[in-house]
């Protein structure tokens, strides 16, 4: 080529695919594993997640069999303990959630219009995460170690006293493991939709699906770090004897259900949304019409995902709380059926007004419309505590939850993939089979758990491994195990069906559906690029208005069709209007993912086998680690090479402007520090008010100068390096190695004076909640400290060394978010710990 081609000039497509391809293509070989395309990451993702469903459905099917006769000898107490506690914690948080997330970064980038997904190297190492996380996990079944005191874990049960194997730190290690894989994916995927959507998609034009995976992602951010917080304290109850939740020693146990449920109840609408924004995608395709209320479903997408964290008190009507917030818990857990009500008209209404074709996808959609819908009314009978008292803890609630579930996510889930197989594989799916697989399916859940809720009724406690004849329990019991066996069938009848779908599938047509989404001017199978260039959309119906759209990307007549430069680029756009920013330059393929991942399973598994100071060895490598391929960032020159006059008018590379991703991915993993730093303070203060057992000091244990000292050094921090950032966007770069010398100074003094506290300060955090709970926000203060000083430092060398400057000026706003929400998080600590207690009279 004499020069790179314009937007509007047509290319040869095979020549256009063979440039994009040696840029974008994934290695071969063991250096496979290296790879960061969005689409390979994300069908690892939904392989393992179908591999750990298929573990979860065992572990259910032995629970069926255990409970089809009374005084069955088939398991014993602990083995059906484990089972049933295997089974729902891998169905939740190996399965669901995951799964969903593949799904989404797999979809997400085709509908938008982008090249990958934002931030690739994340994405992959948050499948190792996840994977070495489920291996670590799933291994407990071998050694005979597998947690058994419920999927949820509540306290004393899972304490020591009650569970004093390594049973319980399997759960309590390899799910916040995993936890990192989806805190991961869903600060990517919601930066990836703000910031990478096609030149004019307004979020008014924003598919619904990727309304859904917003709210969701945002929920996953706010609801998850409650939960990795539970962990964490109870870990280091079990490990180290630290006193979070013993009323002897001033603890809570009620204070794990609170923060377990704030991020459980959450989690229910954490794994409807992403269905049900599947199902708002296909059912205006097989109804060929628009979806009914466009506006009104996105509207109540938000509205559920905001309501949803004022129920977690709805599974908690039995503890004993007062009444007046039982009827404000109540009237919540009601209001959340109004949004879904919303959604569910919509639906209807976009079938009765249009000209449905029943596909097999529309098969799964309407199993799960009557599913779901049965699901949701028995939510509105639980949401009335009266009723609740009665059913709480039998089979009644266990048939709710799996409509619920089931109904609101497998179903759907299976909808979207019979719908995405053609682009998944480039083959059409089965009409026989396939309807085989489903009706097995629908009859024998519904067998299942419909019955159930009959022997809950009954009085029938949920978690009891066998149960005595003339209860009146033995007929559903044996109905309910009889057609679990029937929807096993169905299971594995649709996983065949999958199986030889990819080998023997008829090959699809282009656009097999008639679809009006993006995705389906891609291949199919996709090429790793996505595009060959990327188009302007304003409508929500773009292969619907512009069905010429596949051949004229593949020809490069939209933007950014060239990749002779070398860099992996996709366009950046504002969030709101989708008005393209910047060109953001996206990382290759990379072994530090894999690396960072293999380094913390370590840290994982010496935890569990409790040689701490293998562990301790373990973390700072991975911190070296993931601090060494952070370097490889902004203006780093295997980052932005080839830079020159091929951009668009007006745009430049991300690392050159002051809003690349960095700074918003910061920003929502902040949100989420921030998220479980306030379930911290809650804790604190929870426990000071309605622990009976709290113990405080009649003198406090902290030096009264050190909080307000810290308070000062890590606000002057934040201070300069917002002056360096200001300096900064007026095009100066006087001074800012000294100044950046100068706040790496400020934090390595607070984060001494933290230290000091904790090296002098009377605390024994074995010994009192009290202690336990003040020792914890130190140490989480001090790390915060020294990461903050560590960048600091480290930009002030890339300053020296050219990478950041008035020409590459986005790093330091990065870290300055870092900042503030350290220096903001100690102030916090000062008013709570120091402060507050002394306002009412008490020391600390």
């Amino acid at each position: 080529m004499s020069g790179p081609a314009r937007p509007g000039d047509p290319r040869d497509p095979a020549e256009l695919h063979a440039e994009f391809e040696a840029v974008w293509g994934n290695p071969k070989g063991w250096r496979a594993l290296s790879l960061v395309n969005h689409s390979t990451i994300a069908n690892r993702f939904m392989v393992t997640g179908i591999v750990f469903f298929l573990i979860a459905g065992l572990m259910g099917m032995l629970v069926r069999a255990q409970l089809a006769r009374p005084n069955q000898g088939f398991m014993g107490a602990e083995a059906y303990n484990q089972a049933f506690t295997m089974h729902g914690t891998m169905m939740m948080f190996l399965f669901a959630v995951p799964i969903l997330q593949g799904l989404a970064a797999y979809l997400l980038p085709k509908m938008l219009g982008a090249r990958d997904l934002v931030y690739p190297r994340l994405a992959a190492f948050g499948y190792w995460c996840y994977l070495f996380g489920g291996i670590i996990f799933t291994s407990s079944l071998l050694f005979g170690l597998a947690p058994n005191a419920g999927w949820f874990m509540y306290t004393p049960l899972s304490s020591n006293v009650y569970s004093p194997g390594r049973n319980s730190d399997f759960w309590l290690l390899g799910i916040t493991f995993i936890e990192i894989a989806t805190m991961a994916a869903a600060v990517e995927i919601a930066v990836s939709i703000l910031r990478t959507r096609a030149a004019g998609m307004g979020l008014h034009q924003m598919p619904v699906f990727a309304w859904a995976m917003l709210v969701t992602s945002m929920m996953i951010v706010i609801g998850f770090p409650p939960l990795i917080l539970g962990s964490l304290l109870l870990e280091l109850e079990r490990a180290a004897g630290w006193a979070f939740f013993d009323p002897t020693r001033g603890g809570d146990p009620l204070l794990w259900q609170h923060l377990f449920w704030l991020f459980g109840h959450p989690e229910v609408y954490i794994i409807f949304l992403p269905a049900a924004g599947v199902i708002s995608t296909i059912v205006p395709v097989f109804a060929r019409r628009p979806l009914v209320g466009y506006a009104w479903v996105v509207v109540s997408l938000i509205s559920t995902g905001f309501v949803s964290f004022g129920l977690w008190v709805h599974h908690m009507f039995t503890v004993g709380i007062p009444a007046l917030a039982q009827a404000f818990f109540a009237a919540a857990s009601m209001l959340v059926a109004v949004p879904t009500g919303v959604q569910l008209f919509a639906w209807i209404a976009t079938l009765w007004t249009g000209r449905p074709v029943w596909k097999v996808p529309m098969l799964w959609t309407a199993g799960f419309l009557v599913v779901f819908v049965a699901g949701g009314l028995t939510g509105v009978m639980l949401a009335f505590v009266p009723f609740d008292w009665q059913v709480h803890d039998t089979h009644f609630v266990v048939a709710h939850f799996h409509y619920v579930l089931v109904g609101g996510m497998l179903f759907p889930l299976l909808a979207g993939f019979y719908y995405w197989l053609p682009h998944f594989s480039g083959r059409m799916p089965s009409e026989r089979l396939s309807k085989v697989g489903f009706w097995l399916t629908f009859v024998g859940f519904n067998g299942t758990f419909l019955v159930m809720h009959w022997t809950g009724l009954l009085g029938m406690p949920r978690r009891v491994y066998t149960y005595d004849t003339g209860l009146g329990w033995d007929g559903p019991n044996l109905v309910s195990s009889i057609f679990s066996f029937v929807m096993a069938f169905g299971i594995a009848t649709v996983i065949l069906d999958l199986v030889l779908h990819f080998r023997y599938g008829r090959k699809a047509p282009v656009n097999p559906w008639g679809a009006d989404t993006l995705e389906w001017a891609t291949g199919t199978p996709p090429v790793s690029y996505n595009f060959a260039s990327q188009p302007a959309l304003r409508t929500l119906h773009p292969l619907w208005e512009h069905p010429d759209l596949p051949r004229t990307i593949a020809e490069g007549r939209h933007a950014l069709p060239n990749a002779g430069h070398g860099r992996r680029e996709t366009l950046g756009s504002d969030p709101v209007t989708g008005k393209p920013r910047e060109v953001i330059h996206l990382p290759g393929n990379s072994w530090w993912p894999l690396v960072s991942g293999v380094l913390l399973a370590a840290v994982c598994i010496s935890l569990l086998v409790k040689t701490y100071g293998v562990a301790l060895a373990m973390g700072v490598g991975a911190a070296v680690v993931l601090l060494r391929w952070s370097w490889e960032n902004g203006a780093h020159p295997r980052m932005a090479t080839g830079e020159g006059d091929d951009l668009p008018d007006g745009l430049s590379l991300h690392s050159r402007t002051f809003d690349g991703p960095g700074l918003w991915g910061m920003g929502l993993t902040m949100l989420a520090d921030a998220a479980l730093y306030g379930s911290l303070v809650f804790g604190w203060l929870f426990l000071w008010t309605v622990a009976p057992g709290w113990q405080p000091p009649t003198v406090g244990p902290l030096h009264a100068w050190a909080l307000p000292a810290a308070s000062v050094l890590m606000c002057a921090g934040a201070g300069v390096l917002h002056l360096v950032v200001r300096r900064l966007r007026r095009g100066s770069r006087h001074r800012l190695g000294p100044l950046l010398l100068c706040v790496a100074l400020l934090g390595l003094l607070g984060s001494g004076v933290l230290g000091y506290l904790l090296a002098t300060a009377p605390l024994d955090p074995t010994r009192s909640a009290h202690d336990a709970m003040i020792t914890f926000t130190l140490w989480f203060l001090l790390l915060h400290g020294a990461l903050g000083t560590v960048l600091a430092a480290l930009q002030a060398w890339r300053v020296k060394l050219g990478y950041v400057g008035s020409h590459a000026p986005y790093e330091p706003g990065v870290v300055a978010s870092f900042w503030r929400f350290t220096a903001a998080a100690v102030v916090v600590a000062w008013l709570a710990i120091g402060l507050l207690p002394l306002a009412f009279g008490v020391a600390a």
